[in-house]
């Protein structure tokens, strides 16, 4: 056991017992929405993942600890406290050593649940190419973890407010197979469509799991990247959302915004500024995530 690793007793019964686990980010409650929505939404998909036969754990950072399931206080914690760092790989020696407050991001959450034996994760969307990477080198850590991490990753694709194609371009260059659950299409978050066609698909969680055995069975180092479109009724159609992106982004060169604040920006200005049409998008599309994740993992032990 590595000594910077604690393990909620249900998790670690779980794993013991070879149970279906499914890792979720701390990210989400601490910079992802403003409070209480975090913490109900935070508490909402661990339910959700009940409810579809697995084990929730989401992951933090605390008191020198990685913290692999969170009590209900501290969710509650993460989600009222100002001082919360935002945690990639880089930050995690940092946070741990000073035994700071880390909400982790997809790679360190990643890495954790790597640790526990975790090979399920669910999280809204992935890091990625950022726009105008070509100039800033603006490329997020959950890439290449993607490209040496067995932990799978449940998503509703790329974070809409990057460059997808880019984005798509990279996973390929790692080796990282990208599926897309029930569609010739890849998503974009907020919406269904990208303008993209994802480069593979898979209609059930049974193949899905199937898939990634193979893949690690082969000797394949690496993250399946799973892409579940949200839902139809939820969805907030991607030429709106495009116009509201690059208002964002305007607001934030404006602002000198810039390194892992980018994205806590965006996502604040376009649920603003979409009376929070697109903060409800989000809320749909991590549960319905957590569903897909839980749905793979239990098909994993089957």
């Amino acid at each position: 056991m590595n000594p910077f690793l604690q393990i909620a007793p249900e998790v670690a019964a779980a794993l013991q017992q070879n149970k279906p686990v499914v890792a979720l980010e701390s990210t989400i409650i601490s910079h992802g929405m403003p409070y209480p929505k975090n913490v109900e939404t935070a508490l909402a998909v661990e339910q959700v993942v009940r409810d579809n036969g697995a084990v929730p754990a989401t992951i933090a950072i605390i008191n020198g600890k990685c913290c692999v399931g969170l009590s209900t206080q501290e969710i509650e914690t993460f989600g009222k406290e100002e001082h919360v760092w935002k945690v990639s790989l880089r930050d995690m020696p940092y946070v741990v050593s000073q035994k700071l407050y880390g909400a982790t991001t997809v790679a360190a959450t990643m890495r954790i649940a790597s640790m526990a034996g975790i090979k399920i994760f669910v999280t809204g969307g992935i890091g990625g190419v950022h726009r105008g990477a070509e100039n800033s080198l603006d490329i997020s850590a959950d890439l290449t973890e993607m490209g040496q991490t067995n932990v799978a990753v449940v998503s509703a694709g790329v974070k809409s407010i990057l460059d997808i194609g880019l984005t798509l371009e990279y996973l390929e260059t790692k080796g990282i197979p990208v599926v897309t659950i029930g569609q010739d299409a890849f998503p974009s978050f907020y919406s269904r469509q990208s303008g993209f066609n994802t480069p593979l698909r898979l209609d059930t969680a049974k193949e899905i799991a199937a898939m990634l055995q193979t893949k690690w069975q082969l000797g394949l180092e690496g993250s399946v990247m799973v892409a579940n479109p949200i839902a139809a009724a939820d969805e907030v159609p991607q030429h709106e959302m495009e116009q509201h992106i690059l208002q964002a982004l305007a607001a934030a060169q404006t602002a000198g915004i810039k390194g892992k604040e980018v994205t806590p920006f965006l996502l604040q200005y376009i649920a603003q500024h979409t009376q929070g049409e697109s903060l409800d998008a989000n809320i749909a599309l991590i549960k319905h995530n957590a569903k897909a994740g839980a749905e793979i993992a239990v098909a994993l032990f089957e």
